[in-house]
């Protein structure tokens, strides 16, 4: 029987719950964006990844991630159904060399706090799609982009495949996860119609700014387990991730409330949320491995970084990225990995990476290629799945709206624009 670090092993099962917590709060924060019609359906969407990628993990993806090494893959053999992994102690503090101390964490723990940034990851895609993909056809395209795209560059990065190898780092998923999401949503985007092709009067304003104040509340209070718990133990670096946290996604939440004041006259509360998101996705690959006063101008810069790629996405390239996931998630994660070659500081893990010329040539290497790779796929995927299957809503589901169409639901009654009618008086 091993021996495991009790007071690591409850961090990372806490870290787990406030992962898996984050889904939701995408599927809030998605919901309240798009209209009310079609509130159900991205709220569904995410859900769904929460029980369709969770039993790919468990049958074979968590092998394919962290299996025995074949570079690009793992084997799927090695914890095949989570076999071979329950008194097998993984991760934990390390030394200077990066070796792992005594104890550490249950391989069942860290199993399950990496599964949930495996259900995540394809979820965050749905809002660049948003009103434009038939159920059936996501099911399919998310369970192909996990096996494509996410198990490879998890395995590559953090399952000692060959950028691990390579020297590429990359804290809590800037590669992994939001270059890898950001830019298949947009290749998807790329391979469907705008929207105002399918709906002439597109209206594009949320339908509940409540929900998208509450779905990022629960995604920055989850966000402190995706990077904290990316420490994979209860120590200084976890301290250092969960603080950088904070600060990025608050000086980004403030930069970008005064930019959007100062541009378009108005502070808004969807802009201050935006970006909020924007900090966190952006400080992420770097998290426990810069100084706080590194976290705070990732922040600032992150800010106008994503707003300006919002602004040029939509208003000058005409993309209909529908709720800004390439810009924010996609060009976030771009960045914020890049920041790792700029900012990083190995006094403050102790093993990590060193800011250095050519540690920021490794990381922009691998974010170019992850970029490039997790477009084509994604593009390549739309189009060999609309060969079989209808991708595209029909007319009519579009007039009558895809929660009633596909689901059979409604978010609310007839006689509310966005909630239940209240009497008069």
């Amino acid at each position: 029987m091993a021996t495991f670090d009790s007071g690591s092993t409850g961090f990372i099962i806490v870290c787990m719950a406030l992962v898996n917590l984050m889904t939701p709060g995408l599927a809030f924060f998605y919901g309240g964006l798009v209209r009310q019609q079609n509130v159900l359906t991205i709220i569904m969407q995410n859900f769904v990844s929460m029980g369709l990628v969770t039993m790919i993990w468990i049958v074979w993806g968590f092998s394919l991630c962290f299996g025995e090494s074949g570079k690009l893959i793992g084997n799927p053999s090695t914890y095949a159904m989570l076999s071979n992994i329950e008194d097998h102690a993984m991760h934990g503090s390390r030394d200077a060399n990066g070796a792992l101390q005594s104890g550490g964490i249950p391989g069942l723990a860290f199993a399950g706090f990496q599964g949930m940034f495996a259900v995540i990851a394809p979820a965050l895609m749905t809002g660049a799609f948003a009103d434009r993909m038939m159920f059936g056809p996501y099911l399919v395209f998310i369970t192909a982009w996990v096996h494509l795209v996410y198990f490879p560059f998890c395995h590559s990065v953090w399952g000692g495949g060959f950028l691990a190898v390579w020297g590429v780092w990359d804290f809590a998923g800037g590669i992994v996860v939001h270059i890898s999401a950001g830019f298949s949503a947009l290749a998807a985007v790329m391979a469907m119609p705008h929207r105002r092709k399918m709906e002439v009067e597109l209206d594009t304003d949320p339908h509940n700014i409540p929900f998208v104040a509450l779905g990022t509340g629960m995604l920055w209070f989850g966000w402190f387990g995706f990077n904290a718990g990316s420490a994979l133990a209860a120590d200084g670096v976890a301290a250092y991730a969960a603080i950088n946290t904070e600060i990025s996604a608050s000086c980004a939440l403030f930069a970008w409330m005064v930019i959007e004041w100062v541009h378009k006259g108005k502070p808004t509360l969807v802009g201050a949320c935006v970006g909020a998101i924007a900090g966190l996705a952006t400080i992420t690959p770097a998290a426990g491995f810069v100084q706080p006063w590194a976290a705070m101008v990732i922040g600032l810069i992150s800010a106008p970084w994503c707003y300006g790629l919002v602004e040029l996405v939509k208003d000058k390239l005409v993309i209909d990225d529908a709720l800004d996931v390439f810009a924010v998630h996609g060009m976030g994660g771009f960045l914020g990995t890049l920041c790792i070659g700029i900012f990083a500081d190995k006094s403050v893990s102790g093993w990590g990476p060193e800011a250095s010329g050519e540690q920021f040539g490794k990381q922009f290497a691998a974010a170019v290629g992850t970029a490039a790779y997790a477009y084509v796929v994604g593009f390549a995927l739309v189009k060999i799945i609309g060969k079989f299957m209808q991708i595209l809503p029909p007319q009519h589901a579009l007039e009558l709206g895809l929660d009633a169409s596909i689901h059979g639901e409604r978010a609310y009654k007839d006689t509310s624009n966005n909630g239940p009618a209240l009497s008069k008086v």
